[in-house]
């Protein structure tokens, strides 16, 4: 365990002006970032660049927005990437996928990727090296493109890459505290990440007090590997009041798919419900909840055309849950990091999609209300006994509820994480719980999930086993014809 103590609490500005020292003392260009300056900055950047407000106004108009993750080396091949993404692909926002080296704050490692990508002539990082380049290479990007764009830092250590982003005019910062530090680390304590997040989500609001709106969102696909609905709101929830309590005004309720149209939809529908009714719990009723879809982040077919069909499933999926934004893929995913050809393919077919189905709306179907009702169910019987033991703060909570099995994500590399339940696709493609762990779950939820794979497995002749979550994790990137 962590010896630092993390509690629900809204960091006070010295507080948060003594952590923000050591923060900056990391590497050269983080001592750039002059906060009223940045400030100043913001305020003259055009309101069209700014995702907060542009995500509020597609929100309002009941329009989905889209856009893809990317990012390379150096910052001029930055820039060419994102205005190919904006101006063939029809990208609403733009992304700024961040490296592997700034994700582990090891600059020196991002300074020697730099130099190689410039001797080699294309990227040697797999992502941008933010901090690395400084305020001054953002502001570079920012001006170059006629859309918002929002940081993807892909850690639980964000900290110095958003001091960065932020400085540089990114409008927007992707990640939770909770779901980060579960899905990329071994060894961090949770925390660690919380109390990272923390801090962010406090910089995000002491932007937000002088008057410059930043986008927050969610990354609830977690794993991205078959997790069933229920874990990945209470995650979300969980990360959601720990931003609402640092001021964060805007926070996106990320789900990630499972490529079933009716659960998915349900939990699209179902995720703002849940979030607003613990906000509402902790007296917060002024946060703007959008519903963000991630297209299927499992395994991907490497055939070409089996990949499109597979992100065309995902956005009319996005269309009939009513999400606001989509986070799209590629055709090229099973393959390596996509082009940026391949990456504005992804975005032109989703966008199509959408203008396809228009304004249709999912009907009225029973099938979407029961699968609301269980997840509502699951969904709660967690969060309310992680809050229980928790005493009511839900950092302190999600600590003790990952200790008691309580909160439970699988294939989680975490050493915090149980790895108790297992999860399985029954006959419809949904996904249900084999072993539902130490979930604190009354009897009938678990009868009902294991009723539904019975089904599957006398439909199969097969066996309610782990082989069916063995097969279930590669099933959507089989091959159709051998």
């Amino acid at each position: 365990m962590s010896s630092i103590s993390v509690k629900n609490e809204k960091l006070d500005e010295s507080e948060f002006f003594n952590i923000r020292q050591e923060i900056v003392s990391k590497w050269p260009t983080l001592n750039e970032v002059n906060l009223q300056e940045a400030i100043n900055y913001h305020k003259g950047i055009p309101r069209e660049k700014n995702l907060f407000d542009l995500i509020s106004d597609a929100k309002k108009r009941g329009a989905t927005i889209i856009y893809p993750r990317g990012g390379v080396a150096l910052v001029d091949d930055q820039i060419k990437l994102l205005l190919h993404l904006q101006n063939y692909g029809g990208a609403d926002y733009l992304p700024t996928t961040v490296d592997s080296y700034t994700r582990n704050e090891s600059f020196d490692s991002a300074r020697k990727g730099i130099e190689q990508s410039i001797k080699n002539g294309r990227s040697r990082l797999n992502g941008f090296p933010v901090v690395n380049h400084g305020v001054s290479g953002c502001r570079k990007i920012i001006e170059a493109i006629e859309v918002p764009a929002m940081l993807l830092p892909g850690t639980p250590s964000p900290c110095t890459a958003a001091e960065i982003a932020f400085g540089g005019g990114y409008t927007g910062l992707l990640g939770g505290g909770i779901s980060d530090t579960i899905r990329f680390t071994k060894k961090m304590p949770l925390n660690e990440g919380i109390q990272n997040y923390q801090y962010v989500d406090r910089l995000v609001s002491y932007y937000g007090e002088r008057g410059v709106k930043i986008h927050r969102e969610h990354t609830g696909f977690l794993t991205g590997t078959l997790i069933p609905p229920a874990i990945a709101i209470s995650i979300i929830v969980l990360d959601c009041l720990l931003a609402a309590k640092q001021g964060v005004k805007q926070y996106s309720l990320g789900i990630g798919q499972n490529l079933n149209i009716v659960q998915d939809v349900a939990a699209l529908k179902t995720v703002p419900l849940i979030c607003t009714k613990y906000l509402h719990r902790f007296g917060i009723e002024d946060m703007e909840l959008p519903v963000g879809l991630h297209q299927w982040m499992g395994a991907f077919p490497p055939n070409e055309a089996e990949a499109v069909s597979v992100i065309c499933l995902a956005a009319m999926i996005g269309l009939l849950g009513n999400a606001t934004h989509m986070t799209t893929k590629t055709s090229h995913e099973a393959i390596g990091i996509p082009s940026l050809e391949s990456n504005a393919f992804g975005l032109r077919t989703t966008k199509k999609i959408i203008k396809l189905l228009g304004n249709f709306s999912y009907p009225s179907d029973p099938r979407v209300d029961e699968e609301m009702y269980w997840i509502k169910r699951e969904a709660e019987s967690i969060l309310d006994r992680v809050l229980e033991i928790g005493d009511g703060d839900p950092a302190v909570g999600a600590n003790r509820g990952f200790e008691a099995g309580i909160l439970d994500v699988p294939w989680a590399p975490n050493l915090c994480v149980a790895n108790k339940v297992l999860p399985a696709r029954d006959s419809s493609g949904a996904v249900r719980y084999l072993d539902t762990g130490d979930l604190p779950f009354p009897k009938d939820i678990k009868e009902f999930h294991l009723s539904k794979l019975k089904e599957r497995a006398k439909k199969e002749n097969t066996e309610v086993d782990i082989d069916l979550a063995i097969h279930d994790v590669t099933d959507i990137a089989r091959s159709i014809i051998n």
